[in-house]
């Protein structure tokens, strides 16, 4: 199984939707605690009807979203260690949600959503972790294609 995610940092829907559509995904499931954005596009309701409009399914998985007292106390203390922590901890509890989702990607190509291009600073990327198995892949998708200095290991 591969456990896919994407940041729509940086892109507009209509880039969003051309990139599942090129890795082959059915499903965008959006772990954003509150699925809002102020970025065109990126509203639960607006982003649904534009994938229902190219074929692609949507839901909105609010239990693995990450808290906003676990967000709060990050933007203020900068602790990636204790972020990744304290969301862990607060993960281990939505194991209903989990398997929601874990049902989901072992049907249909599905990708989990959030907001940050990097995983690395975003929860899917633990979010991911919790949803694979032994075996399993996790493939983020880039928002945008790598430098040819990072496919030389430079960059």
């Amino acid at each position: 199984m591969v456990v896919y995610t994407i940041g729509y940092e940086g892109l507009s829907a209509a880039e969003l939707v051309e990139l599942l559509r090129a890795n082959g995904i059915a499903h965008l499931v959006d772990i954003r605690e509150a699925p809002v954005s102020r970025k065109a596009g990126f509203a639960r309701d607006e982003l649904a009807d534009r994938l229902a409009a190219a074929g692609l399914r949507y839901s909105h998985v609010r239990a693995l979203g990450c808290p906003k007292p676990i967000r709060d106390r990050h933007r203020r203390g900068g602790d990636d260690a204790r972020y990744r922590r304290d969301f862990g901890i607060y993960l281990e509890a939505q194991q209903a949600a989990l398997a929601e989702v874990g049902e989901w990607l072992a049907r249909e190509p599905t990708c989990l959503f959030c907001y940050e291009a990097n995983p690395h600073e975003c929860h899917r990327e633990i979010v991911a972790a919790a949803l694979a198995g032994p075996g399993d892949v996790i493939r983020h998708i880039p928002v945008r294609p790598p430098s040819p200095q990072a496919e030389l290991g430079f960059d």
